[in-house]
């Protein structure tokens, strides 16, 4: 049985986090990208790759949902969960830079995603974690 202990808390919430976002986000993008952006797929290429995008976000889930339950995932899912989220949110930078500002919630969703990533980094290199080498 997992106790719900501090340490527990710190390694794994922003796994949770992630996955109660995630989940939804990638369903959205999967079925109706158009009911919480403005986007209008116009072709079966379009729908094929909203639908791969859920897919990779469904599967990221998956495996952080391992680690929240399973503590020999746990390194895996941070690790890829640092990936994920850093790599959306320099993409999401790049498309600042290049694109110009998007809209509140996705400055909001990129400062979040650039957050979780750097909060999985430090889990990793904490030293109270038992992650980070002695």
């Amino acid at each position: 049985m997992m106790w719900i202990t501090q340490k527990v808390v710190i390694n794994k919430i922003h796994l949770v986090i992630s996955v109660l976002i995630v989940i939804p986000i990638s369903l959205v993008y999967g079925f109706d990208p158009s009911y919480q952006f403005d986007i209008q797929l116009q072709s079966i290429d379009e729908q094929s790759f909203f639908k791969a995008t859920m897919g990779i976000y469904l599967g990221f889930s998956v495996l952080w949902v391992f680690g929240i339950f399973k503590n020999d995932y746990l390194k895996i899912a941070i690790l890829s969960n640092i990936v994920f989220m850093l790599g959306i949110s320099l993409g999401r930078l790049l498309s600042i830079l290049i694109d110009g500002v998007p809209s509140s919630s996705y400055l909001f969703g990129g400062f979040g995603e650039f957050f979780i990533g750097c909060y999985g980094i430090w889990v990793l290199n904490n030293k109270n974690t038992n992650f980070a080498k002695k």
